[in-house]
């Protein structure tokens, strides 16, 4: 094997380790923010680095997951195939990628703003601690919403230069989002947190518990979509996304009634991809159409 074939096998091995697809998550709530910021299309440039940022950014936190929680991974037989337990990559490898995503992530923030280079290790420390938190606190699932909501509220400083009340309102709205859609994706390890003391809400109140507090967190997420569409006076394509999405996550918790588990990939994957870059689409079409 070439030092070259031998690189790029890698580099596939650590795309598929840290989920590079689920990108879609945040991303589109990320360009969401840039053209509520812009009122409009933002410029290539500023959608370029806002792209190369947000892609550091997941794959520096990610990669760092990975390797923060290897010896986690490779007790619980859910995640022992996962590349580092499963020997499929290196520690040494990884941290070598996490690096690279990091300045990647530095660079874009520089390039953009001064205030986005300011905000970047905030956003990186931040990325750091979630890794630990189900060793400490329940609210691990909170802590990768704010992660998360960086994204649309960087976004919209890219663009601005400031961070103001509707970028706030955004970021709200991603924090609720994905805290509910991780309290559901959590549920899968709860037997095995139980049993090695990790803490997560499904721990606290369990399944039907659980579930009750996703529903919670996604209606407090439409609530704020409402407030973000009285505030910044959108139209009828955004309030048409807002119905969407609201379809959309009473579909997924519908797959999960009674505590039905079988359709959790469709329901965390499926479900909340498309609801990401609905709200994209939606805003999109509002903003062009005014």
């Amino acid at each position: 094997m070439t030092t070259e074939t031998g690189l790029m096998r890698k580099i596939v091995v650590f795309l598929e380790m840290i989920k590079f697809s689920h990108t879609v998550f945040a991303l589109p709530f990320a360009l969401t923010g840039a053209l509520l910021s812009a009122n409009g299309l933002p410029t290539g440039r500023q959608l370029l680095w806002i792209i190369l940022a947000m892609a550091g950014a997941r794959t520096a936190a990610m990669g760092l997951n990975r390797l923060i929680d290897a010896e986690i991974d490779a007790k619980n037989p859910r995640t022992a195939g996962r590349a580092i337990p499963a020997g499929l990559i290196g520690k040494g490898a990884t941290l070598a990628f996490i690096v690279t995503a990091t300045a990647l992530m530095l660079l874009a923030a520089g390039m953009l703003n001064p205030l986005c280079l300011k905000l970047a290790p905030i956003a990186l420390s931040f990325l750091v601690l979630y890794s630990y938190c189900k060793r400490f606190t329940s609210l691990a699932h909170v802590v990768l919403g704010i992660c998360l909501a960086a994204a649309p509220i960087g976004a919209w400083a890219a663009i601005r230069g400031s961070i103001d009340a509707p970028a706030l309102i955004l970021g709200g709205v991603v924090l609720f989002w994905v805290a509910g859609f991780d309290i559901l994706y959590a549920l899968q390890d709860l037997e095995f947190d139980r049993r090695t003391g990790l803490h997560s809400i499904p721990v606290v109140l369990g399944v039907n518990g659980s579930l009750r507090a996703a529903r919670l967190f996604h209606l407090v997420m439409l609530a704020l979509l409402l407030w973000l569409f009285v505030t910044l006076h959108l139209g009828g394509f955004f309030l048409a996304g807002i119905g969407a999405a609201g379809t959309m996550l009473l579909y997924e918790h519908w797959l999960l009634r009674n505590g039905n588990l079988e359709k959790l990939d469709a329901a965390f994957f499926n479900m909340n991809g498309y609801i990401s870059v609905a709200i994209l689409l939606f805003t999109a079409a509002d903003v062009l159409a005014r």
